[in-house]
């Protein structure tokens, strides 16, 4: 890595960084490219709520929702990440059939919160209504020996 420093301020003025098998790279080319690809993998985090298919159906019909009864008297939509929507089926939707899993793009999402449950793990919470243009795909929860099957998630 080569730096040169200004005298006075100890600045650096240029700063090249090796590249595996490659060329030197200016030091803000590369941040540029690490922050454009962190921005495009956070842009494809996906969070997950799961709907009874009447719930589904009026967010389909409305174009927007307040949620389940549960989101409605929290005052938020509850979401899940991938490492606990199967918990979430298991504790809140156990033996239920018709279930739909939404899946909304976190990054960009306004009035979106993380916030610890009381066992001390993060969910998203949403403040603010669903609308059926934050959906990025919706699939169905079926029923295999008493356990919901998911989707490979992305």
């Amino acid at each position: 890595m080569l730096a040169r420093l200004t005298p006075a301020m100890g600045r650096v003025k240029r700063l090249r960084l090796p590249v595996p098998n490659g060329p030197y790279v200016n030091f803000v080319t590369a941040l540029r490219v690490d922050l454009a690809r962190r921005a495009r993998d956070d842009a494809r985090m996906l969070i997950y709520k799961i709907f009874r298919a009447d719930e589904w159906a009026a967010l389909q019909a409305a174009g927007e929702t307040d949620g389940a009864p549960i989101d409605v008297t929290d005052g938020y939509i509850h979401f899940s990440g991938s490492d606990t929507v199967a918990r979430t089926a298991e504790l809140y939707f156990k033996d239920e059939e018709g279930l739909v899993l939404l899946a909304v793009e976190a990054d960009g999402l306004d009035s979106l919160k993380w916030e610890a449950s009381r066992g001390g793990a993060l969910f998203p919470h949403l403040y603010r209504k669903l609308r059926l243009s934050d959906v990025k795909w919706h699939k169905p929860l079926p029923i295999v020996d008493g356990v919901h099957q998911f989707p490979e998630f992305e």
